[in-house]
């Protein structure tokens, strides 16, 4: 795609600084940009290596002095890399899958296809699905009988949808995603050392070898609208009633969503974070990378977990956690600082201690 400044200002509802002409193809970063490049420079310090590449124009700060930086034009934003969410859809060139349906593709003759529905190689889509208006189904996909997906969504390939999954309008799914299989759920005919352990903070009992029997996961999985998941991640079904994801969340690669999870509207869960079964998650709640949330818990809203915590307890509302097991931050950074000031405090705790014990030898 090719745009002029003007048309980049517009759709960002910005003034064009200097010549809006100027045309643009693609973005890069300021070392590497050429002069159909718009240079990606959002703040100061990424401004320094402009004069190592050819852009005539870039993305910069509100006030940037985009002159002094030997450019032609340029365009200021309060909040540069919103920005960015704009101007990367407008120069994003697409997978290029082909429109149309593709002959090697078997869609049940029950299925319901809306208009421009475009599905590739080798596809298989189930009895009673139900797909919406221009979504676009890659290659290699499974989408199973009675699923429902809504219109203008993306399903990348490989991904696999299970039986009664509900997906809403605008879904991104990346390579791999599995959505709707069964959850982990297993029970011994007697009490387990698990459950012995759970509930006594660590004593078993007898240990008594048992065979763990399946539950089976009959309830489904239901989706909101504008929601996206990363690569290799998967949601699975629930036991008896709906895993539910809200709409405009956002789930990066390598994430695990248990059974009888409800996860609130615009959430967002960072790579390989884990939710186990039955918990809660409140709208607007941020799960940083490796973090992961115990199950039949209840994380409020607008909450925060730090990197590779692990969430062991109740979260009220607004509070950020770090930690394992996670706590406040702000507890656990003062704890962090504590520990490591320990070899110093031994340290002079064996000085002191040598101390006393010469003063004790020569009374």
């Amino acid at each position: 795609m090719r745009y002029t400044v003007a048309e980049l200002a517009q759709a960002l509802g910005v003034p064009a600084l200097g010549n809006a002409d100027l045309c643009i193809t693609r973005v890069a970063e300021p070392a590497h940009a050429g002069p159909e490049d718009l240079a990606i420079a959002m703040k100061p310090e990424y401004a320094e290596t402009l004069s190592k590449g050819q852009a005539k124009v870039a993305l910069l700060w509100s006030g940037a002095d985009w002159q002094a930086l030997g450019l032609e034009a340029a365009i200021c934003l309060d909040r540069p890399r919103f920005g960015m969410s704009t101007i990367s859809a407008m120069v994003d060139p697409g997978q290029g899958y082909e429109a149309g349906i593709h002959p090697s593709a078997i869609i049940d003759p029950s299925a319901e296809l809306a208009d421009d529905v475009s599905v590739g190689p080798f596809t298989v889509i189930g009895a009673r699905a139900k797909i919406g208006a221009g979504t676009v189904i890659a290659s290699h996909v499974t989408i199973a009988r009675d699923v429902t997906i809504g219109e203008g969504s993306l399903i990348h390939p490989g991904v696999r949808i299970y039986t009664d999954v509900h997906i809403g309008s605008r879904a991104i799914l990346h390579g791999n995603v599995v959505i709707g299989g069964d959850g982990f759920s297993f029970v011994t005919p007697e009490e387990s050392g698990v459950e012995r352990a759970r509930s006594s903070l660590g004593d078993q009992g007898e240990i008594k070898s048992q065979a763990w029997a399946r539950i089976h996961s009959l309830g489904g999985v239901e989706i909101g609208d504008d929601v996206e998941i990363g690569a290799n991640s998967t949601v699975d079904r629930g036991t008896v009633r709906a895993t539910r994801v809200g709409s405009g969340t956002k789930i990066d690669n390598l994430v695990q969503i248990g059974h009888n999870v409800v996860v609130g509207q615009d959430c967002l869960l960072c790579a390989q974070a884990a939710v186990a079964g039955s918990s809660k998650i409140g709208r607007n709640t941020v799960i940083a990378g490796q973090a992961g949330v115990a199950d039949n818990l209840v994380i409020g809203e607008n909450v925060v977990i730090g990197a590779a915590s692990a969430v062991l307890s109740n979260v009220p509302s607004g509070r950020a956690m770090l930690g394992y097991p996670a706590v406040k931050m702000d507890t656990h950074i003062e704890s962090y600082k504590g520990l490591r000031r320990l070899p110093r405090l031994l340290k002079e705790f064996a000085e002191l201690k040598k101390s006393v014990t010469k003063i004790g030898s020569t009374d």
